[in-house]
């Protein structure tokens, strides 16, 4: 390694086991996702393969299949996000949107002068707008979660990594992820 060498991708491998599996649907994933959360594993034990972004950096502009990349200590990691996160997450942004629409709208009334009735068509009219921009922005933030998860089936399937720190969590991981469906799940020595 030369000393003008790019150290941002350097990949770290530590000695603990990781049990790895790949799943043809995201509720496979999901199930086997909480599943494994609901016997002791921690979130921060579980990951998924990276975006398509995080792919291109780490890995170049190759074709990839899910297959390839589940030994591949190079193949780039996320955190599992679930469907009710990110129904918040869309809550959240039209509901905040709806309401910074409606708060401007309602202080713009706010004078001696005004009627309550001219408050509330004011919050009506002013959250409105805001409120469909929020939608639409929620709509996209929901899009990009299923177009993650599409684009992984797309390529071989969603791959799922556990780290198991013995043979009983190891047996467990292997156990719970094939009863949904996981398909080559095997155990390799290290992890990311």
């Amino acid at each position: 390694m030369t000393g003008t060498e790019d150290t941002q991708h350097r990949t770290t491998v530590i000695n603990l086991p990781e049990a790895v599996g790949v799943f043809d649907s995201f509720e496979a994933l999901q199930q086997a996702f909480y599943d494994l959360r609901m016997v002791g594993f921690s979130r921060y034990d579980i990951s998924l393969l990276g975006s398509e972004q995080a792919l291109k950096e780490k890995l170049g502009d190759r074709f990839w299949q899910a297959s390839e990349l589940e030994d591949d200590p190079e193949a780039p990691r996320a955190a599992f996000v679930s469907e009710e996160a990110i129904g918040e997450l869309e809550g959240s942004i039209a509901g905040g949107f709806f309401f910074v629409g409606s708060y401007v709208a309602m202080a713009a009334m706010m004078t001696a002068a005004s009627t309550v009735a001219a408050s509330i068509a004011a919050i009506a009219i002013g959250g409105l707008p805001a409120l469909v921009i929020g939608t639409l922005l929620a709509r996209r933030a929901g899009q990009h979660h299923k177009d993650y998860y599409a684009n992984q089936i797309e390529h071989g399937g969603i791959l799922l990594w556990v780290r198991v720190s013995d043979k009983e969590k190891e047996d467990l991981a292997v156990k719970i992820m094939k009863e949904h469906s996981g398909r080559d799940v095997h155990v390799h020595s290290w992890s990311e």
